[in-house]
């Protein structure tokens, strides 16, 4: 869009106050927001388009102003014109955790990102925030059932099937909403974390929500983009609930539940996210996501072993819908 591009340029020149900059592609996003790296002095600072009508700069500015009163390494904003859909802020780098993440660095780097990760949840207040209830988590599983198996693999469901995805969605959403509701991040993993000094640094926060305590951590640990070892994932699960009753979040008696809501919860965030994936394709013409599908749902069918209930959703996956994705 070369007219958000002179409009950007203007502002920066304008409003901004920004003399002698050069302006180039920092990052795309898989909303309508986009990157760009402001060079100025020697410095470098981010210019955000996020275009009025399709996005809202304005939840971006209220979490970040939150998170940095917390303490978390978010970027500051120096300028921001919310009726254009422009924020300046603070350059964060361009180092993913995807990036670096290997063997030798993970209990380091994972270390970090759950320190930050209960410092959300410790010292941001929820109140204020969208609420993560009932029909937004159903909601997002019926992106699985409409996108993936309907849209994109072209699935005719039976009525036992539908009947079977209703029961699941309603098992996942209860398990959700029994848990102790935080300040939850909604896309907390390693395509949205920075190595930075401090570290980590912190992106992509505007979709906060008050939400379900292992939500941000199972995104984390059970990432869609990379994935480690089951038996290393669930130390890290418990070094974080040690982290986290230490911090007041959770308390000892949760320890019976934990690991049921941090399976249940990925389950639910697994089958959503293999839905946008599918929808980021078939919709906005962004194929890049769909290699992700079968890691995101090979999640889904690893723990559905240990609950039977999943059993029938882990069926359906593993004899419809992965030998249609591979084909």
């Amino acid at each position: 869009m070369p007219e958000r591009i002179q409009a950007l340029k203007a502002w920066l020149a304008g409003p901004a106050g920004l003399a002698g900059f050069s302006l180039e592609p920092a990052s795309g996003d898989a909303s309508f927001r986009r990157y760009f790296r402001v060079g100025l002095d020697g410095k470098t600072l981010i210019a955000m388009d996020a275009p009025p009508g399709k996005e809202d700069c304005r939840p971006f500015v209220s979490v970040a102003r939150r998170f940095r009163q917390a303490g978390l390494n978010v970027p500051a904003i120096h300028r921001e014109d919310l009726e254009q859909g422009f924020l300046l802020l603070d350059d964060l780098g361009s180092t993913l955790y995807l990036d670096v993440l290997n063997e030798s660095n993970a209990d380091r780097l994972y270390g970090d990102a759950l320190d930050a990760l209960v410092l959300i949840q410790s010292r941001v207040p929820p109140q204020g925030l969208p609420p993560y209830d009932r029909a937004l988590l159903l909601q997002e599983m019926e992106l699985f059932r409409e996108w993936l198996l309907q849209r994109h693999l072209g699935l005719e469901l039976s009525a036992a099937e539908h009947a079977m995805l209703d029961r699941t969605f309603d098992l996942l959403a209860d398990s959700a909403l029994e848990q102790p509701g935080v300040c939850v991040h909604r896309d907390y993993h390693s395509r949205n974390l920075m190595l930075t000094e401090p570290n980590p640094g912190i992106l992509d926060f505007q979709d906060a929500v008050a939400g379900p305590v292992t939500y941000d951590l199972v995104s984390l640990l059970r990432d869609c983009y990379i994935r480690w070892p089951r038996d290393r994932v669930e130390g890290w699960a418990l070094g974080y609930f040690e982290k986290a009753v230490e911090a007041g979040v959770l308390c000892e008696e949760h320890g019976k539940k934990f690991p049921r809501w941090f399976d249940l919860m990925g389950a639910q965030r697994h089958l959503k996210a293999a839905g946008i994936f599918a929808r980021l394709n078939r919709r906005d013409g962004k194929p890049g996501y769909l290699q992700d599908i079968p890691r995101t749902l090979g999640y889904v069918v690893e723990i559905a072993a240990r609950y039977p209930k999943l059993q029938d959703l882990a069926r359906l996956i593993s004899e419809r819908a992965l030998p249609n994705l591979q084909r």
